[in-house]
């Protein structure tokens, strides 16, 4: 039986090990911490509508219902060309490799000012843990937003930044005390949210002013600051909690590795997921560099898509058959943007761009789809064919 290695606990390298195992592989996962963290609902862990533990899908849990071996470790450096890989702890060996443990972030000047929610998951609690501060005080300045990768216009997740500022403004008019404050979205681009569409980039519009948030647009961000954001022409936006998804960029462990990289070190790969000038390594999810259309996005969707065509891509290379999957036919933009009393359906694909608002019922449904993604990854209910 054939080893496959699977490096990267999030949504890529787990749905890849769950399909690999279904493929009759030997596979081992190899993640740095022991749970997959549901990064689409820990959105609402600032707001306290859920725990961090909800979140969270212990990997040990994942790989006993699956039965995949599971490594807690953290992986230091990959040889591609000795089918090698070393960990902190221990080395390894396989026949494939398939890479899937994200990216990396950008650093801009004074990041240590600011806390995302699409970091670290301490981070979530961070920030969580600012929102009482100024709770407690009743008013304040909160400014949201989000950067981009001019080298790389995948490496960017702005959805996260608009769904925290909603919940947030939901929580506040919630308490009664929304006047009291001044909520800011920012991002260096003229118009951020661009890839959803004209349509979706008008109704946001109609959401900014109907909520009154106010807007920073089109200004490149110079520095952060503890009380504020300084732009490019040194002006600034005071600021008593920021909140910044900072652009993604190449995971660190990749430019010590033997495998090709775009100019913004991501890995790169055919439509079949396959590293170039490799046989035997497959890369997928945010470590990857993908092509299509330039609306094209990363999403969890789209990571998982690409894992089960790499499970059915090896297997036709082990049993010579000639039909392999790709994963450009799948490229959209698909989400349901949570607000805390609702919600809008965002979908766009090649022919079509549509954002649909879907009051009250909209939130409840993204909540129904977190429980059915855990539900269905620890095999207590069925999957649905394409979720």
């Amino acid at each position: 039986m054939k080893r496959v290695l699977v490096l990267g606990g999030g949504f890529a390298g787990v749905e890849a090990s769950i399909f690999l195992k279904k493929e009759g592989f030997d596979v081992t996962l190899v993640s740095n911490r022991d749970y997959l963290y549901i990064y689409p609902i820990s959105i609402w862990i600032p707001t306290r509508e859920v725990k961090p533990e909800d979140v969270e899908l212990s990997l040990t849990e994942l790989s006993q219902t699956h039965k995949f071996d599971l490594i807690i470790d953290e992986v230091s450096k990959i040889e591609a060309k000795k089918r090698k890989v070393y960990l902190k702890n221990s080395d390894l060996n396989y026949d494939y490799l398939v890479v899937a443990i994200g990216s990396g972030k950008a650093k801009p000047k004074g990041s240590e000012n600011f806390l995302s929610i699409c970091g670290a998951p301490e981070e979530a609690v961070g920030i969580r843990a600012q929102i009482d501060g100024l709770l407690q005080k009743k008013k304040g300045k909160i400014t949201i937003g989000f950067g981009g990768n001019p080298k790389d216009k995948t490496a960017i997740r702005g959805g996260p930044a608009f769904e925290v500022m909603f919940n947030i403004h939901h929580l506040l008019k919630q308490k009664g005390i929304r006047k009291n404050f001044e909520l800011t979205f920012f991002a260096p681009m003229p118009k951020p949210g661009a890839k959803m569409g004209e349509k979706a980039l008008k109704m946001m519009e109609v959401f900014f002013t109907k909520l009154d948030i106010k807007k920073h647009f089109g200004k490149k961000i110079k520095e952060f600051q503890t009380d504020g954001v300084i732009f490019e022409d040194d002006s600034k936006l005071d600021s008593d909690f920021i909140m910044f998804i900072p652009a993604n960029a190449g995971h660190p462990i990749l430019k010590e590795s033997d495998l090709p990289l775009t100019e913004a070190g991501f890995i790169k790969i055919d439509d079949y997921c396959q590293v170039e000038g490799f046989s035997d390594v497959f890369a997928i999810g945010d470590v990857s560099y993908i092509e299509g259309p330039e609306w094209r996005a990363k999403q969890g969707h789209i990571a998982e898509v690409m894992a089960r065509n790499t499970a059915y891509n090896i297997k036709s290379i082990e049993t010579n058959r000639d039909k392999k999957k790709g994963y450009k036919e799948h490229l959209n933009i698909l989400c349901i943007m949570d607000s805390g009393d609702g919600a809008a359906f965002v979908y766009r694909d090649t022919k079509r761009g549509m954002m649909i608002p879907m009051p009250i019922v909209g939130h409840w449904i993204k909540k129904l789809w977190g429980s059915y993604y855990k539900l269905s990854k620890r095999g207590k209910i069925p999957r649905i064919w394409g979720l």
